[in-house]
């Protein structure tokens, strides 16, 4: 049901090319979002109440959810999973405060500083999505990092229920996290609220979390107004591993991400053919007890997933980092080792009891994640993610006077001579010209 790609031998010199990858076309959703988002910015509220009754099929007079729902959400937790939000709050909250960056002062010369401050994002909206499946653990990386960097003010948007609120489980994560700022807003619409802001909604600076194709072709068009933390695609996992590796766990792990979205995607990549064949006797075993067998299916059975054979443990790490994947996990002989020679991933998963599961919930790092190979380049949401580097420049008038020639110098080489004058304009003497 998984299919297989054979790269033992010479590894192809654009790996990129022959590995398993889900198409995404975000560039044709552009043009879908486009008018959404014009109806946002021009008709406000008014807008996003008719989008919302168009596509999740409520009228809502408001799209603020009441304080009470939030409250009424909190109370019906059911106590377990309460207890389970609450470590998770915990946890990575933990990980989250050792991210925080100190400002930094250094003396260029004698009288002469700068320094680095971070300066948290003044608002920022929050997205948490409400599809095939819901997630309150999104609510938590969302909230976390944005309330460590010291973010003074944020909003949640959630897709709405048949009830018109958005999911309970999504309303009491909220409330744990003191957020009662929440919009039952989904899609593109709910990036457009947060970009232009509304009558019931403020805008906002930046917007994060993960979302359908709708989010993030809206994320891109409205990408400059507001900042983001990416175009979140579906779900990945790669998983490298060897002869030592339990077939039953790597299936069970490949079987997790692939219930998120059909389009999510499953890659095995092992020097070990048994471990292949093993695993994909365990996957038809194992998915006939799952609940989502035709999602699974999909998943597993679609183009983005498959079992790619090397010749070496050295050419599956060549393989996974020109794969760049949203969660790797390493299942090895000496997987901590391995994992160290890892470059490109979102979040890399050491060994037989760190999987992917873990840390969507309760492992303290981070879920939201980039996806579609963006690995190679960009980072997961953290604390960063909501600061700024902000430099401060200070000098004094010997300082100045030290570093005079030398920018006049340069300001005439570039023939920017408004340049030099501005240095020449701060003293009584004259710095001569180049």
């Amino acid at each position: 049901m998984i299919s297989r790609i054979d790269l033992r031998g010479p590894l192809p010199r654009d790996l990129r090319d022959v590995l398993p990858r889900a198409d995404l076309d975000v560039e044709a959703a552009l043009e879908k979002v486009r008018p959404i988002c014009e109806d946002v910015r021009h008709r406000g509220a008014a807008a996003v109440r008719e989008l919302t009754a168009r596509f999740d099929g409520v009228d809502l007079p408001t799209a603020r959810v009441p304080a009470e729902a939030l409250a009424a959400a909190l109370a019906g937790l059911d106590p377990q999973v309460r207890a389970a939000l609450e470590e998770a709050i915990r946890r990575t909250r933990l990980v989250h405060r050792d991210q925080r960056r100190a400002d930094v002062t250094t003396t260029v010369v004698p009288g002469g500083t700068v320094t680095e401050r971070w300066v948290p994002v003044e608002r920022v909206g929050l997205y948490a999505p409400g599809g095939l499946a819901v997630y309150p653990s999104s609510v938590i990386m969302n909230v976390v990092p944005a309330q460590e960097a010291g973010v003074p003010s944020m909003a949640v948007a959630s897709p709405p229920q048949a009830d018109g609120l958005p999911h309970p489980a999504i309303l009491a994560a909220c409330a744990l996290l003191g957020v009662d700022e929440v919009y039952a807003v989904g899609g593109a619409q709910a990036i457009a609220m947060f970009a232009y802001g509304t009558e019931d909604c403020p805008p906002v600076a930046m917007v994060t979390g993960p979302g359908n194709i709708w989010v993030a072709a809206a994320k891109r068009l409205l990408k400059g107004r507001i900042g983001i933390d990416a175009e979140a695609g579906p779900t990945e996992i790669a998983v490298l591993a060897d002869a030592t590796a339990d077939p039953v766990h790597v299936a069970a792990d490949l079987i997790s991400q692939a219930e998120h979205d059909p389009l999510a995607a499953a890659v095995l990549v092992t020097d070990s053919e048994d471990l292949a064949e093993a695993v994909e006797k365990e996957l038809a075993a194992q998915i006939t007890a799952t609940r989502h067998v035709e999602r699974i299916s999909a998943a597993l059975n679609g183009r983005q997933s498959g079992i790619v054979l090397v010749s070496s443990i050295d050419d599956g790490l060549r393989v996974v980092d020109a794969y760049a994947a949203e969660h790797l996990e390493i299942q090895t002989a000496d997987a901590a080792a391995v994992a160290a020679r890892v470059r490109n991933a979102g979040a890399i998963f050491v060994g037989a009891f760190a999987p992917v599961s873990l840390g969507d919930y309760l492992a303290g790092s981070n879920h939201v994640l980039p996806t579609g190979g963006c690995a190679c380049h960009s980072s997961g949401l953290s604390v960063q993610t909501f600061l700024r580097g902000v430099h401060v420049i200070d000098y004094t008038r010997p300082a100045l006077a030290e570093a005079a020639p030398l920018v006049c110098a340069l300001a005439d080489a570039e023939d920017l001579p408004g340049h030099g004058a501005a240095i020449r304009a701060r003293f009584d003497w004259e710095i001569p010209a180049s």
